[in-house]
């Protein structure tokens, strides 16, 4: 902003790569979550049912919540979240990290 004012509001990036070490208790534990979920009207549960169990990374996306990462940080709160998951076929383990790759390069300077 040039008139020297900043905004309220910021951008948070984060990526994460999870590996899944035991998709059945990974599933098992979405699962549970959706049927503990008392909110979820019953078409969209049984369709979040469906999902989870064909697919590990929804499983993953109905149990991370990106706003359990900021609940505890003082002075600010979520104006708006969005996340999914992905399957990733190509990712190697073993490879050494680089944030062009991740298109984090502009941004790696200014994150400490």
């Amino acid at each position: 902003m040039s008139n020297g004012e900043t905004s309220r509001f910021v951008r948070l990036h984060v990526e994460l790569i999870m590996e899944v070490t035991d998709a059945r208790q990974l599933t098992g534990a979405a699962l549970d979550h959706i049927g503990g979920d008392p909110t979820l009207p019953e078409e969209e549960r049984r369709q979040s049912v469906e999902t989870v169990k064909e697919d590990p990374a929804e499983a993953l996306a109905h149990l991370i919540d990106p706003f359990d990462l900021v609940t505890s940080v003082p002075g600010t709160e979520l104006a708006q979240a969005s996340w999914s998951s992905e399957e990733l076929t190509d990712y190697d383990p073993d490879a050494e990290w680089n944030a062009a790759e991740w298109d984090l390069a502009d941004d790696a300077d200014g994150v400490g």
